[in-house]
């Protein structure tokens, strides 16, 4: 168990000091609430449970007689009192184990059912000290790192001038990253608070080196403040970056808007897409750089998506989908048939168009705002893993939207839209470019599969799965192309795609 103290001058810093919380727990999390009656056990499980639900108005009445009082909320909630509970034993009744299971605890008086409580939950000791009170933490390590992170992030915004921000959760991503929406109370816009600690070494994959470090995945964000700066500079709409503690991994920066590339029914808008096809075109028209110096004498230097982190990625077929799907991993003959056909395909990008690659350039990283113009239309996140490559590689990024089904004539308007741009600003090799377009779909595809995969069985995250049948679709029109033959035939015969007869 690790422990930490708090000094909370006033009521106004209990709240915050739930509000911190509220974006430091998870699912199974137990809170006992100790402390003398009026010493903010109340404030702060009301404060919890507003920001939980993102909503001030919330009506949070005392579980004193009910002693048990529920909320539906982002994560669920379970405020227990237990002062008027005369056994520990009737926890069960009051279906406490369920409500642990399916989301957070809050009990208020843990010493009268001590028994009957996880030894590992966290603990907060509230105690009156002159007009405000102390508060002591104590958690088991994981929750603790989590606790004392979020707790950090309130140090962060108050060095950057924000001490009363509110922060509500926004968003987390298939990563580490989360994001907070942060309202300052100056009456200033909304910013967006990041929340990307440094990568921590997975095992070594290959060459003394882990996945991150072999598919150039950012390890922590100075690359994210690198190419923000790069973009803005040649006109288009990165995030400002207002505040940042690079060693920490915090980033207090613009919000471009929620407004996405679909439509208020979810689906693909035809006039986004086109124009976000022809910010890539306007993007790949120009020389790209290198080297990107930032403040503090660091500077970026933007990585090649060489062979060594295509086929790490693609290797994610093999190592997680094939397994998954088969249920037997494959077998040495099929990974040494699958990795030479890469090979010879790698070999074919040689010439390939080289420049700036975002990486995840698609839906949930492309924003849309209609009240701008020109460039400005189109807001970018999320290109911190950007590389050097094959500049056909974003464009199947958007073409072939991981998270949206693009129809076939939105496809086909897509890449016209983007070699029409390509071509005004000067000479263009389509053909080159088209079958480059191919590899690079079946590519991200391949790493695509394997990824879903890996984030149900690694990670706990099985929502990503339903993304599997688009992604397949995908993959077998990248497979068209007379280049892909030996791939498409691998495929087949490893049984992940059907043939063509069998159709």
């Amino acid at each position: 168990m690790k422990s930490l103290e708090r000094l909370l001058k006033d009521e106004t810093a209990t709240i915050a000091f739930g509000e911190d919380l509220a974006l430091a727990l998870k699912k199974g999390d137990c809170v006992g609430l100790s402390g003398d009656l009026g010493a903010g056990k109340s404030t702060f499980a009301r404060a919890f449970l507003r920001a939980m639900a993102d909503d001030d108005s919330l009506e949070v009445p005392s579980p004193t007689f009910t002693l048990v009082q529920s909320y539906d909320l982002r994560i669920p909630v379970a405020h227990f009192d237990l002062y008027r509970l005369a056994d520990a034993s009737e926890l069960d009744e009051l279906g406490f184990e369920e409500a642990l299971t399916d989301g957070i605890c809050l009990v208020e008086w843990p010493e009268k059912a001590e028994e009957g409580l996880s030894a590992q939950r966290i603990t907060l000791a509230f105690t009156h000290e002159g007009e405000g009170r102390r508060v002591r933490v104590t958690g088991p390590d994981a929750a603790f790192e989590r606790i004392a992170r979020s707790l950090a992030i309130r140090a962060f915004l108050s060095d950057a001038g924000h001490p009363d921000a509110r922060r509500r959760h926004l968003s987390g991503d298939a990563s580490v990253r989360a994001y907070e929406r942060i309202d300052t109370g100056d009456g200033a816009p909304a910013k967006i608070l990041m929340d990307a600690a440094r990568h921590k070494p997975g095992p070594i994959l290959q060459d003394g080196k882990y996945y991150q470090q072999l598919a150039h995945i950012a390890e922590d964000v100075v690359p994210f403040v690198a190419i923000s700066e790069l973009l803005r500079k040649r006109g288009f709409a990165a995030p400002a970056i207002y505040a940042r503690d690079l060693d920490k991994g915090l980033l207090l920066i613009e919000d471009l808007g929620s407004e996405s590339l679909l439509d208020a029914e979810g689906r693909p808008a035809p006039e986004r897409y086109a124009e976000a096809a022809r910010l890539l075109g306007r993007l790949h028209a120009a020389p790209f750089e290198r080297d990107i110096a930032i403040a503090g004498g660091i500077v970026h230097h933007i990585p090649d998506f060489d062979r060594t982190a295509i086929k790490i990625e693609t290797s994610l077929l093999v190592d997680w989908y094939l397994p998954w799907k088969r249920g037997r991993p494959a077998s040495d003959a099929e990974r040494n048939d699958y990795f030479a056909i890469w090979d010879e395909l790698i070999d074919c990008l040689g010439a390939a168009e080289k420049n700036l690659l975002l990486r995840d350039f698609h839906s949930p990283n492309i924003l849309w705002r209609p009240e701008r113009r020109g460039l400005e239309r189109i807001g970018i996140i999320d290109f911190q893993d950007a590389m050097i490559g094959p500049t056909a590689y974003d464009v199947a990024s958007l073409v072939q939207d991981a998270r949206v089904t693009i129809d076939g004539a939105l496809a086909d308007g897509l890449l016209s839209a983007y070699i029409a741009e390509r071509k005004a600003h000067g000479p263009f090799d389509e053909t080159a470019f088209l079958r480059d377009w191919h590899l690079m779909a079946a590519q991200r595809n391949c790493k695509l599969a394997g990824i879903w995969v890996r984030l149900k069985e690694r990670d706990g995250k099985p929502g990503y799965m339903k993304h599997m049948p688009r992604t397949f679709a995908y993959l077998q029109h990248a497979l068209t192309h007379e280049v892909l033959t030996p791939l498409r035939d691998w495929c087949i015969k490893a049984g992940i795609l059907a043939s063509e007869s069998a159709n």
